[in-house]
């Protein structure tokens, strides 16, 4: 059975820095992509970073690109995400996704996932001064 547990969010200034983990288990990363989304209040589920085949396919939304970095460690079968220079409009709840069927791809991401994907619950990042 696969899980995602996702953990590091919090409360942070403009410009502040945080680095959000998601421990995976039921699966390897060095077999399946994995991926960061978000979703704000009122707003649509949207895909900001994905990685895939030990790190060598990773993609970035326009919106975090230059600021947010994917990274993975297949030992420790985790997906980090190290965010810098945080705007307010970062705010959203951030979970992890895998995702047997559909994958990360480097021009377009993973704009969607089918109904086999798992999902962690997810971590509330809140950047605010």
């Amino acid at each position: 059975q696969i899980q995602l547990v996702e953990s590091g969010g919090g409360l942070v200034q403009p410009g502040g820095s945080l680095s959000l983990s998601c421990a995976a288990s039921g699966f390897s990363l060095a077999y399946l992509g994995i991926g960061w989304f978000r979703q704000a209040p009122g707003k649509e589920r949207e895909g900001g970073s994905c990685i895939r085949n030990g790190g060598g396919i990773t993609y970035y939304a326009d919106s975090v690109k230059g600021r947010f970095t994917i990274s993975t460690d297949h030992a420790k079968n985790t997906v980090y995400l190290q965010m810098n220079n945080l705007k307010p409009e970062d705010t959203a709840v951030y979970y992890c996704a895998t995702d047997p069927i559909t994958t990360c791809d480097s021009s377009t991401g993973w704009d969607l996932l089918s109904d086999l994907a798992s999902w962690g619950r997810g971590t509330q990042v809140t950047v605010s001064s």
